[in-house]
């Protein structure tokens, strides 16, 4: 099988030769710094994220980040952090936002050859309905807005919407991605940020939207929320939502159990990054705990956020000879 006929294979809980070899998150830029010492080539800067994983023989997947804020594929928003409290604030900044990605669009299409012929898998990320008003606004003002300024929240988001309906569009004419992300971040270790109304209210119509563009080009789209996410997989699944990631074992997610809860339910992630620098029992013994889940289908065993730098690159290339192992049963 190629790498876009393996990923979407196992998306579908279809049979594969063997399941992705796929670092979602990367690495830490003080781990690549450490591992510079180790033996990785110095020429691979912790920005070269694509050739350190070709260097570690890892699938090629390659991922455009849209930003909200520049017309670059990548995530750059630190300037607009909190500048917004009210409608006026938010009017005055709306011409820095939503660019114009035509130009960096462009640039998907030789990805678009290598992924037709299954040289490789390319994926989108665009922000999400919670991530970019609170990137606009904080948590705090955020929270409030909910219940002191709901016009406000529901306008960042019509036009975040449009955004990114129009980048997908676009993508469409050029590359349209295997998968998609929507990078939110609303849970944390005790679960959701926003109750269930909120998010009803404020979210699930605009999610619909997303969706059912995406539906239509038969683009999967899994969210990326960290902490807990157990509470809110029926809320995205109930919105057309087919997968999330990385369901982060210190926030005490159980893969095993929500498979059993949501049998439908598409899952990266969940291997459990605080075992790599314990050895190679450790890491043994959390591939062993993820193997019920491996052969559900659905699931691509990943580092469950990006790797520490407290690994060492002994270490790393241990988990990924362990990984290449339990991938191949």
């Amino acid at each position: 099988m190629n790498h876009v006929e393996r990923f979407r294979a196992v998306m579908n809980f279809q049979p594969v030769d063997r399941l992705p070899r796929w670092e979602w998150a990367m690495w830490w830029d003080q781990t690549i710094e450490r591992w510079h010492g180790e033996g990785l080539p110095c020429e691979l800067k912790f920005s070269d994220v694509f050739d350190i994983a070709q260097y570690f023989a890892l699938d090629p997947y390659r991922q455009f980040w849209f930003s909200t804020t520049e017309a670059t594929i990548e995530a750059a928003q630190h300037h607009v952090e909190g500048v917004v409290e009210n409608m006026d604030d938010y009017r005055r900044v709306k011409p820095l936002l939503y660019p114009d990605h035509s130009a960096a669009i462009e640039t998907m299409r030789p990805w678009a050859s290598r992924q037709a012929r299954g040289e490789a898998v390319v994926w989108a990320t665009l922000e999400g309905f919670f991530w970019f008003p609170r990137t606009l606004m904080n948590i705090e003002r955020l929270g409030y807005a909910f219940y002191d300024q709901p016009d406000l929240v529901h306008a960042i988001n019509h036009d975040l919407a449009e955004f990114n309906l129009n980048l997908i569009e676009q993508m469409a004419d050029v590359c349209a991605p295997t998968f998609m992300t929507l990078a939110e971040d609303m849970s944390y270790n005790h679960g959701p940020m926003i109750s269930r109304q909120v998010f009803d209210e404020f979210l699930a119509p605009y999610y619909r939207r997303l969706t059912a563009a995406l539906h239509e080009l038969g683009i999967l789209l899994i969210v990326d929320t960290d902490g807990d996410v157990t509470q809110l997989v029926p809320w995205l699944q109930g919105v057309g939502v087919a997968g999330v990631l990385p369901l982060e074992r210190q926030a005490g997610v159980d893969g095993v159990k929500l498979r059993q809860q949501y049998p439908s339910l598409r899952v990266v992630g969940h291997f459990d990054k605080m075992t790599m620098n314990q050895g190679e029992a450790a890491m043994r013994a959390e591939f062993e705990r993820l193997a019920p889940l491996m052969k559900t289908g659905g699931f691509i065993p990943s580092v469950d956020h990006q790797t520490p730098p407290g690994v060492s690159l002994e270490q790393y290339r241990c988990y990924l000879r362990l990984l290449d192992e339990y991938v191949k049963q």
